[in-house]
């Protein structure tokens, strides 16, 4: 349950983007036609003593419910993980003051919240820890997360509204990290596409209001799609798409951007999907392994001597060879 008492929160650069999310969110949770079904997020929100509306503008120009339908298509991709792995892991990195575990709860899940830890102090401030739900301080760059993950009844790794604010090079490192380390489980993330990304990097996006994001270095397109497809282990990558809203914007255009072909690089938001190859589709890897431990394993033979008659041997070998190719050069 969230504390009631009215909390202030400042958090600034990337940090502050928690904010952005969950007032969007609560905006659409409280339309009578919401995308998304989250009292949680309007019962966080309240309790939160933050200027949001002069901060970050009234959520008009489809913000809310674009948050909505993503944090909708999250949900979706949760439940079909659960719905095979009922007592399964969530890793949910960046998840800053997101309210997912409650929209998705199963009674059985386990759920690992993975940020700063500024925001971290924060959530667990407002979302105490419980048994099943806990929030660890730690940058996703930071490896040390990677040992906290109990992935024995199934694993989903999910990055909500984080990677975008890595560098090309420290999201790849990530993703190869988890694919080595976690075998067939999975990463569902979202980024804008490069030609957002890189407004974000010149400082020329900022929403009406006049709230400015902070720089987005990453990017997604097609050939950024391929690159990921060629990592160490990773099984395939897939986009998955973006429920249908209501309205111009988010029922009919936004849309429109995913179906059309020739259209897809100009969509604002790609949610990509990332397997990971499980053991057995890692042959080459298992049969090197196995034979270095047969290596390790066998006992060791003293070096055995070479006879003067196998010496003349090879020696007469090679000069038959050395002959034949002379002679037909």
């Amino acid at each position: 349950m969230v504390d009631t008492q009215e909390h202030d929160v400042k958090l600034a650069g990337v940090a502050e983007t928690t904010l952005w999310t969950l007032y969007h969110r609560a905006l659409d949770a409280r339309d009578p036609n919401t995308a998304l079904n989250d009292p949680k997020a309007v019962e966080l929100a309240d309790s939160i003593s933050f200027p949001f509306e002069s901060r970050f503008g009234s959520g008009n120009w489809g913000q809310a419910q674009g948050t909505g339908l993503r944090a909708r298509c999250f949900d979706t991709e949760v439940r079909r993980f659960l719905a095979d792995h009922p007592e399964g892991t969530v890793v949910s990195l960046g998840e800053g003051l997101e309210t997912q575990f409650w929209r998705v709860d199963n009674g059985s899940v386990r759920w690992l919240s993975v940020d700063l830890p500024d925001v971290a102090a924060v959530r667990k401030r407002l979302l105490p820890d419980t048994d099943r739900r806990r929030t660890l301080a730690c940058s996703v760059t930071d490896g040390s997360w990677l040992a906290e993950v109990d992935d024995a009844r199934g694993l989903l790794i999910t990055a909500q509204g984080v990677l975008m604010y890595l560098s090309p090079a420290e999201a790849h490192a990530l993703i190869a990290a988890c694919a080595d380390h976690f075998p067939g489980a999975a990463l569902v993330f979202d980024t804008p596409p490069q030609w957002v990304t890189g407004r974000t990097v010149r400082r020329q996006w900022r929403y009406p209001a006049g709230y400015q994001p902070p720089p987005m270095p990453w990017g997604m397109t097609s050939a950024e799609e391929e690159k990921l497809r060629g990592l160490p282990k990773v099984a395939g990558v897939r986009s998955v798409r973006v429920p249908r809203g209501r309205g111009l914007v988010c029922g009919l255009l936004l849309p429109a951007l995913s179906y059309v072909p020739g259209l897809r690089s100009r969509k604002p938001l790609w949610v990509t999907r990332v397997d990971f190859l499980a053991d057995e589709e890692r042959p080459a890897e298992a049969d090197a392994a196995q034979q270095d431990q047969q290596i390790r394993n066998a006992p060791a033979h003293p070096p055995r001597k070479v006879t003067v008659d196998e010496r003349a041997s090879a020696g007469n070998k090679l000069h038959t060879w050395t002959a034949g190719a002379a002679g037909e050069e």
